[in-house]
């Protein structure tokens, strides 16, 4: 099992209405696209959120194949569509894990 993680600090003022869009909306976008079986939407604890809180979502996928079919066929239309949807008022970064037990 591959586990696509993408940790993402939201501005404040925005928090509430991008969470609820990212349940609602960008999620099932993702899980759509077969790539992935489920997500995890998770709030890191214990850092600074003065700015904003931070979050990680974990999309699981079955193979590394089907993780690269995600990045090669559809990451780039989903980033866009953040983008417009919400502009610079969020950072993102990305990292790819393998569930090992």
């Amino acid at each position: 099992m591959i586990i696509y993680n993408v940790t993402i600090k939201v501005a404040e003022p925005i928090q509430e209405a991008w969470l609820q869009w990212l349940k609602e909306v960008h999620i099932p976008d993702v899980i759509g696209t077969g790539c992935f079986t489920h997500a995890v939407v998770t709030r890191l604890l214990e850092i600074d959120d003065s700015e904003g809180p931070t979050y990680a979502v974990q999309y699981h996928a079955e193979s590394k194949a089907l993780y690269n079919r995600y990045i090669d066929k559809f990451a780039s239309t989903m980033r866009d569509k953040s983008f417009e949807k919400w502009g610079n008022q969020f950072i993102a970064f990305r990292s790819l894990m393998q569930i090992v037990n």
